[in-house]
């Protein structure tokens, strides 16, 4: 049994930068986290093929590689239960903004949903952002996500565009959300 305190948060989880020979527990917990939340909305087809190009062991290498791309994992009793990758400058995926912090993903097993981990991670990208100056934090969203679009309202961040993208043979709409620091 996981220890809670009473607030439901866990217990000592551990926030842990990634380093290019993490790309294997990267990809296990990028597919795991991503096939968990999205499997229910898309074909096993477009799955499959994200999947496996967005988190193929030669694409992640070179992003744990990138200097301007900074990956965290949430550790809980030695497992990987969720992690944040952080974008700045030319890493970013649409802003380029010299200026600014992209947070590109934060996901968490859906064991651990609730637990504050989500907070913790998005914590950790604020942290960031203060120690290197940004002006606004900024990232996309899939506009059929509401737990994340909620998650992100709370913490501040409002829609400013929208823009598509392509998961296997579907065309699918991310909200792009900011906040101001």
């Amino acid at each position: 049994m996981i220890p809670f305190a009473s607030s439901d948060r866990m217990e000592n989880p551990v926030i842990k930068k990634a380093t290019p020979d993490d790309w294997k527990p990267l990809q296990q917990i990028s597919q795991s986290t991503f096939a968990e939340t999205f499997s229910s909305f898309n074909t096993v087809e477009n799955m499959r093929h994200y999947l496996d190009n967005s988190f193929s062991s030669e694409k992640l290498k070179a992003e744990l590689s990138d200097k301007n791309s900074e990956f965290y994992f949430a550790v809980y009793d030695d497992q990987v239960i969720g992690y944040l990758k952080i974008n700045t400058g030319p890493a970013q995926t649409e802003l380029k903004d010299e200026n600014s912090l992209e947070i590109e993903r934060i996901y968490v097993l859906k064991e651990f949903h609730g637990k504050k981990i989500g907070q913790l991670l998005f914590g950790k990208a604020m942290e960031i952002s203060k120690k290197i100056k940004t002006r606004f934090i900024w990232l996309g969203v899939w506009e059929k996500n509401p737990r994340a679009i909620r998650f992100y309202e709370k913490n501040g961040f409002v829609e400013f565009n929208r823009h598509v993208f392509m998961l296997g043979s579907d065309l699918q709409t991310d909200i792009m959300m900011k906040r101001v620091l």
